[in-house]
This record gives structure tokens, C-alpha cells and sequence, in this order.
């Protein structure tokens, strides 16, 4: 299909969340530490370099009369990862930092993680009033233990009075701060199946979430006991297209295109979510577009393009932490393993490379590598930490009824301190 004007979704559909066009029906998953600008932008122009392998203009619909900026994302959404409400409300340093947009995406988009409805009717205030983002998603679907204990995350949906409160809050704030704005600011949600297999959610939020303006959902198929291990559930997507009228993505054990294109198959989903088979592989994003654009290319970058990569994102992340290289290749150290999976590099080399400091010292250990190495096939499949499921930690009393209790209501305004993501 090369050299073919294709301007529009072949395999997948574009989805259409509010205001916001996805031209390819694919977001990144934010994760804390991991989906920062520097690693956004690189998935994003793998994203948009996988829809001009299928012949695709990527830019054609922003150039055509009438486009308002922020509602078109031609390669998917790359959403930033989870900031609380409280600390943006607070305007919190680092906070502010973790917001910053990758420049050259045309939509921003920013997960918030929030507990008191007042609050996160706050902080969507702020980011559609500043403009500051185009597109926002609510987490919860997050299961960290610091999270959960407190309500927060995939904990919230078990009260409905609360999760029907902060969504009705959330949409309400950004239809009345979207009113200088070209467009109303949409937002998503994403959920989890529910606490353990007695205690679903996901119906129940789908539901209250359409009521409320919710533009879409993401489903994590995996309940909160369950955290990352053994198998998502991919049934409960299916279960939760054909319950509400919302379009969904479903999350949950894509790591290529074989596993996307079964999901999406076996459950109707729009589109997918991808999280853990991403790390360290930005260029999932290149063969999820082009499949989806109808083209059989794959990246399949061999160690010297993978080293090129680790620079590049050594050099955006640099620029990020506002110079500070030492910081920047502290960050990086966390994605070295991810990289380097399947390849021929060698313990010792893995271990100098885990423990890199600058700049100069990443391109020599890398040059010292045999950068000719074919992309291997031990780099495909699952990837990341699935753990074991865990007991969910959740507030005292939380599973005794699907309303807060006075005394749990009193709590709820310190929900939020000490998290900074999950």
C-alpha cells in the first residue's frame, strides 16, 4: 500500500471520544516513572511512522478547512502518566513538570487520579481553563496498594455514590471551562474489572459514567486482586461493549498485533490500550498502526537502530528534566533491561549499561556493543512485571456496601495525600 493517499482506518475504525478524533484507535497506558514526555514522544512518532508504512497522510485532516487544533490524534493517544488532582491543584513542582506536553503531539492528553470529587472538578478546571490539555482521562484502574487503601484508583468504583459524584464533577467542570475554549475538553475513564470476582464494578461504571458525559472507556481486564498476573479477561470486554453505548479500548495483555488484533476480533473493542508491551519497545506503536491501517510492515529494528533509539531518548529526557543529565540517565536506567531484551549484549555489559550516568558514558557502552544483531524473536511476546495477585488493600469497611459510610465520607479529603502515580 505504500504510496497510497490513505487518509482514514482500514482494520480498526477511527473513534470518535467527544470532540476528539482517534484516527488510530490505540493509547498508550500511562505508567508512573515510564510514559513521560520523552518516552510519549517516541511512541507517537512510531505511531505516525507505522500510518505512513500503510500509505497514510498523517496530516491530512489537520490541513483541511475548519480543523479546530487538539481534536484530531492521527496515531492514537499518548496520555501522560497519572498525576493526582490534589498536587496539580496545589500546583505541585514536579507535578507541573510531569504535565508538560510532548510539542509536537497534536493532542494533549493528561490522566488524572482523584478522590474528592471537589478537587478533581478543580484540576480539570484548571487544565481545560489554562488549556493546558485536550483530551483527559480518570484513573481508576490503578491497583497499587498506596492507591487502593485509600479508595482511590480501582477501589473507587465499588461506592457508587462516590464514583457517580467526582465523574458528574469532572464533566461538569470541563463543559463550563471549555466555554472560551474552540472545543469541549472530553473525558474518558479507565476501570478494572472490580475489586476480586465477587466484587465487579465495571457494569455499574460503565452505566453511571455514560449518565454523567463520559466519553469513553478503557477496560483493564483484570480485577485489583489480580494487580498484573496470570491472564486478562477478555470476556468482560466484550460483556462491557455490548452493556454500554460508549466506545471502548480494551487493556490487558497486548503486546503486538497478533494480541490486538484478537482482542479487538473476540470482543468488538474500538481499539486497545497497550502498557506493559510497550516498555522498552516504542516501535510497537509503528506495527499496531500499520496494522490497523491495513499494512503488513513491522519495525523489527535491529541492536544498532535500538542503540540510536536509547540516545535519542537519553538526549529528550535531558531536555526534559531541564538539563539535569544526571537525573535524566537515572530515569533512563529503568528502561535499559526493556531495550535490550532477546539481544546478545552479555551480563557484564547490562549491568555497566543498568548503571550509566551520563550521556557520553550511555554512547560508548552502547559502541562497544554488536550493534549488527538482527532483531530477535526472544525481544517479542509478554514483557514487564506480572507479579501475583495480591489482597486488595482497601479502606476498613469499604466492601461492607456500595455507599461511603459517614466515617469513610469524613476520609475521603485525605484520599489523595502521598500519592504522586501508580
Amino acid at each position: 500500500m505504500a504510496g497510497v493517499a490513505n487518509t482514514g482506518t482500514m482494520t480498526g475504525q477511527a473513534v470518535q471520544l467527544g470532540a476528539l478524533r482517534l484516527g488510530t484507535p490505540v493509547m498508550l497506558a500511562p505508567m508512573a516513572g515510564v510514559t513521560n514526555p520523552p518516552f510519549r514522544q517516541l511512541c507517537r512518532e512510531q505511531g505516525e511512522a507505522g500510518m505512513r508504512a500503510a500509505g497514510c497522510d498523517v496530516d491530512a485532516p489537520m490541513r483541511e478547512a475548519g480543523h479546530i487544533p487538539g481534536t484530531y490524534a492521527p496515531a492514537g493517544l499518548w496520555v501522560c502518566e497519572m498525576v493526582t488532582t490534589r498536587a496539580l491543584v496545589e500546583r505541585n513542582a514536579e507535578t507541573m513538570n510531569m504535565i508538560k506536553p510532548d510539542l509536537g503531539d497534536p493532542v494533549r492528553s493528561i490522566q488524572l487520579y482523584g478522590v474528592e470529587p471537589a478537587t478533581t472538578a478543580e484540576a480539570v478546571r484548571i487544565l481545560v481553563a489554562e488549556n493546558r490539555a485536550d483530551h483527559i482521562d480518570l484513573n481508576f484502574g490503578c491497583p497499587a496498594p498506596k492507591v487502593t487503601r485509600k479508595g482511590g484508583g480501582s477501589a473507587l468504583p465499588w461506592k457508587l455514590d462516590l464514583f457517580r459524584e467526582l465523574v458528574t464533577a469532572a464533566v461538569a467542570a470541563s463543559r463550563a471551562a471549555s466555554v472560551d475554549r474552540d472545543f469541549e475538553v472530553p473525558i474518558s475513564a479507565k476501570i478494572r474489572i472490580g475489586i476480586d470476582e465477587d466484587h465487579l464494578t465495571f457494569s455499574d461504571a460503565a452505566h453511571i459514567a455514560e449518565d454523567a458525559g463520559i466519553v469513553g472507556l478503557t477496560l483493564h481486564a483484570r480485577t485489583t486482586a489480580q494487580h498484573y498476573a496470570g491472564h486478562a479477561h477478555w470476556d468482560a470486554i466484550s460483556e462491557l461493549v455490548q452493556a454500554t453505548a460508549l466506545p471502548v479500548l480494551g487493556n490487558g495483555d497486548v503486546f503486538g498485533v497478533d494480541d490486538a488484533q484478537n482482542l479487538m476480533e473476540q470482543t468488538g473493542a474500538k481499539g486497545v490500550a497497550v502498557g506493559r508491551g510497550c516498555q522498552g519497545r516504542p516501535w510497537v506503536f509503528h506495527d499496531l498502526a500499520a496494522y490497523l491501517h491495513g499494512s503488513a510492515a513491522r519495525a523489527l529494528p535491529m541492536l544498532a537502530e535500538v542503540a540510536q533509539t536509547l540516545v535519542r531518548h537519553a538526549e529528550l529526557s535531558i531536555e526534559h528534566f531541564n538539563n539535569d543529565e544526571h537525573r535524566a540517565l537515572r530515569e533512563l536506567r529503568k528502561h535499559m533491561a526493556w531495550y535490550l531484551r532477546g539481544f546478545a549484549v552479555g551480563g557484564e555489559a547490562r549491568n555497566e549499561l543498568a548503571l550509566v550516568s551520563t550521556l557520553d558514558e550511555l554512547k560508548d557502552r552502547l559502541g562497544n556493543l554488536d550493534l549488527d544483531q538482527p532483531f530477535p524473536s526472544a525481544a517479542e511476546g509478554p514483557r514487564g512485571r506480572a507479579g501475583s495477585p495480591k489482597r486488595p488493600h482497601l479502606p476498613d469497611g469499604w466492601l461492607d456496601s456500595r455507599v461511603l459510610s459517614a466515617e469513610q465520607q469524613a476520609k475521603i479529603a485525605l484520599a489523595e495525600i502521598g500519592v504522586s502515580g501508580g
